[in-house]
């Protein structure tokens, strides 16, 4: 079992701003920051996303952050698009995963294919 992921940025601002605004509509928030170069984003007062500026280029990272309702997945993307986000795919069913899989992919400010879902 996981207990945070942290993710490489190469703009700690733009970054900030952009994961503050999308992962809102997902109950997510930011709780910590360490200065201008890392915050963790999470639930319940534990950060488990986390995002941290680095000298090194960023990884291009998959990850999917769970939904309550396709609602939030909806919210997220449109969120996530005003905020410096790219569509990678809309809102919608996901057949081709299994029959329940509902989700949308936007790329992050870094080109990280940041996806809400709902199973």
């Amino acid at each position: 079992m996981l207990d945070h992921v942290t993710i490489a940025v190469s703009d700690f601002a733009r970054s900030q701003a952009f994961y503050d605004a999308a992962l809102a509509p997902l109950g997510i928030a930011r709780l910590y920051a360490d200065g201008n170069k890392a915050a963790g984003y999470g639930q319940g007062g534990k950060a488990f996303f986390w995002i941290a500026e680095q000298d090194r280029p960023p990884s291009q990272a998959h990850i999917a952050f769970k939904a309550q309702q396709s609602a939030d997945i909806e919210a997220f993307y449109t969120t996530a698009l005003a905020h410096g986000g790219r569509d990678n795919g809309s809102p919608g069913p996901r057949p081709e995963y299994h029959d329940r899989y509902y989700a949308a992919f936007v790329l992050d400010p870094d080109g990280n294919n940041i996806e809400a879902v709902i199973q």
